[in-house]
């Protein structure tokens, strides 16, 4: 009876030191292969999910699938930002409805964290609930910053329930 309890207090000690080193190994991994920084920085896949905005100038964004760190889920979500092309701002304020308002949240989910910090100084966040999409299974939120025209976002299922499944671009 010892014997069992001394090898099951054992295998415990072991698993939970190799929890604890394996977010340092991959912190060490990520490093050494040169993956830096964590986010894509291409505006193409961007311009397809929100139209409206395109075309964009620069883009940071993350993806709920990228290296495949969370759980399992037939949903994608992006989040970041992108910066808009000169003038187009005040062609999207021409014709929708803005109002002042700041993001709810700073980037809570485990795949936005490379994007804490970032974004433009001081913004003054800008939102047209009519650029907003929601339903069938997808939804997008837009704020954009006045004085920078970069707009910020994050979007399940941008590119639709047919796409949601992998085929995306992201």
């Amino acid at each position: 009876m010892e014997r069992r309890k001394l090898f099951r207090i054992g295998i415990g000690i072991g698993m939970g030191a190799g929890t604890a080193v394996l977010p340092a190994w991959w912190a060490v991994r990520q490093v050494a292969s040169g993956t830096d920084p964590d986010w894509h920085t291409d505006p193409a896949p961007l311009e397809q999910a929100f139209p409206l905005l395109g075309p964009l100038t620069e883009a940071t964004w993350v993806s709920s699938r990228d290296e495949d760190r969370g759980l399992p889920s037939p949903d994608l979500v992006i989040s970041g930002f992108a910066r808009l092309a000169p003038g187009k701002l005040d062609e999207l304020k021409a014709a929708h409805t803005f109002v002042s308002e700041e993001p709810a949240a700073d980037f809570s989910s485990w795949f936005e964290k490379p994007l804490k910090g970032e974004g433009p100084d001081a913004p003054q966040w800008i939102r047209s609930h009519e650029l907003d999409r929601g339903g069938d299974g997808f939804s997008t939120e837009l704020w954009f910053d006045r004085r920078s025209d970069t707009v910020r976002f994050r979007a399940l299922n941008p590119y639709g329930q047919g796409l949601a499944s992998g085929s995306h671009p992201a």
